[in-house]
């Protein structure tokens, strides 16, 4: 009998909210370029879906290992520097999808499995879960991984994980602004619902206004960043959705969200 091949990125969806899950459990969801192929062109294809937020999570006892060291080895520039770039877009494709992106991180999560966490827009963390940035003890320092780390801990936390390859634990992870919350095992599931149907219960329309104007302000200085938003907030206040929304709250009602 033939051997089907089990898919390398599952999707699901329900209620406005899309879960991806690596699945290459016994890899610990290594970041193979096939796998970082699949995880763009599945955020690409949400884009203009009904979906409102997502959820990325991994199958198996690891959320994601960073990339697949087997399939690296031995590369010539070229190949190293696809390697890179495809993991680039894919991190960029997380950034760029109006949607917010939440990591469900239940095990590991090294080297670039980590960054993906850093580039998720938010975070939540079983109790069992472990961050790391490895790379500098085998002799490939976690370049790329560094550039969201360093985003999201600030300087001197970024250069202990990332000089010294030592894993944090999750309740380290959320006090240095890696991750948002941490539960107990059992509830890792339930509570990144809650997050996420929190988000799915706003206007599509205004939290991906939102999330663009929060990346594209935070690295400006103040007096660029308050100039961008408050052009960004005086277009977001004609549209339909934000009228009704304040007509909502003075009428004492639900709102009823039009995406316009």
């Amino acid at each position: 009998m033939a051997t089907v091949a089990a898919p390398l990125l599952v999707s699901t969806s329900d209620d406005g909210v899309a879960t991806l899950t690596l699945n290459r459990p016994d890899q610990r969801n290594a970041l193979s370029l096939q796998l970082m192929r699949a995880v763009t062109d599945a955020l690409h294809n949400l884009r203009d879906d009904d979906v409102r937020a997502v959820i990325l999570a991994g199958a198996g006892p690891a959320f994601c290992a960073g990339h697949d060291l087997g399939e690296m080895v031995g590369l010539d520039l070229d190949g190293y520097r696809e390697v890179f770039a495809v993991c680039t877009t894919m991190m960029k494709a997380i950034h760029d999808l109006s949607q917010p992106v939440i990591a469900r991180v239940h095990g590991i999560a090294t080297a670039a499995g980590c960054q993906l966490v850093a580039a998720c827009d938010l975070a939540v963390a079983s109790s069992a879960a472990r961050f790391a940035t490895p790379g500098v003890k085998i002799g490939l320092f976690c370049s790329t991984p560094m550039v969201e780390l360093s985003r999201a801990v600030g300087r001197k936390r970024a250069l202990e994980l990332l000089l010294t390859g030592t894993p944090i634990d999750a309740p380290t992870a959320a006090d240095w602004g890696l991750i948002n919350r941490v539960v107990e095992p059992e509830e890792l599931e339930p509570a990144t619902a809650t997050l996420a149907g929190q988000i799915a219960a706003a206007s599509p329309l205004i939290v991906g206004i939102g999330k663009q104007a929060y990346y594209r302000q935070i690295d400006l200085n103040l007096p660029d960043a308050y100039s961008h938003c408050q052009e960004v907030m005086s277009h977001n206040a004609i549209a339909l959705d934000a009228q009704e929304g304040m007509c909502a709250f003075l009428q004492k009602r639900e709102p009823v969200w039009q995406n316009r």
